[in-house]
């Protein structure tokens, strides 16, 4: 049920506010905005934790629980030993609350760390805030010296996994 009002929400806002995906003002080559946020286990976690050591997979999307969000979370989780081997790390990060993160993580045995941010700061920094307050999907990948290598926006949750592999293998 929460799935298919989330869902009508999104539709009936867009429709009625005439709102479209977020404009993103960043790009390859940027400089990723640094952010500390709270994980599923309650740690706070910072990009800058990974900068010089690895690179991280960024990824936004919008709500815990969703067809959509399961779809991509799970396959992020599929080939989370991938993206290990490779040396890159995972983070999602939606708007949802630590709790959220925590059920829809140990639901969907996921394995890599959820973020939460709730005040919606770094949604905004990245520009993937909608207008309707929920994070775009829309994935980051980030070297290990801290900036933007490459920006997924237009994603598909049943394949955007692949893509994102190859081009942290090609690093």
């Amino acid at each position: 049920m929460k799935q298919i009002f989330f869902l009508i929400v999104m539709l009936a806002g867009m429709v009625l506010a005439g709102c479209t995906a977020p404009e993103l003002s960043l790009k390859a080559g940027d400089a990723a905005p640094n952010f500390t946020l709270q994980s599923d286990d309650g740690r706070a976690v910072s990009l800058s934790d990974y900068k010089g050591k690895q690179p991280v997979v960024l990824y936004f999307y919008p709500q815990d629980e969703t067809p959509g969000c399961t779809t991509e979370a799970c396959a992020f989780r599929d080939a989370f030993a991938e993206f290990k081997a490779a040396g890159a790390e995972v983070l999602g990060v939606s708007v949802d609350d630590a709790a959220s993160h925590q059920k829809f993580r140990q639901k969907e045995k996921l394995n890599f760390t959820l973020l939460s941010d709730t005040d919606k700061k770094v949604s905004k920094a990245y520009g993937v805030l909608t207008g309707m307050g929920y994070a775009d999907r829309i994935t980051f990948i980030i070297d290990k010296d801290g900036r933007i290598k490459k920006i997924y926006p237009k994603v598909d949750p049943s394949s955007h996994i692949a893509e994102v592999l190859a081009a942290v293998k090609s690093n």
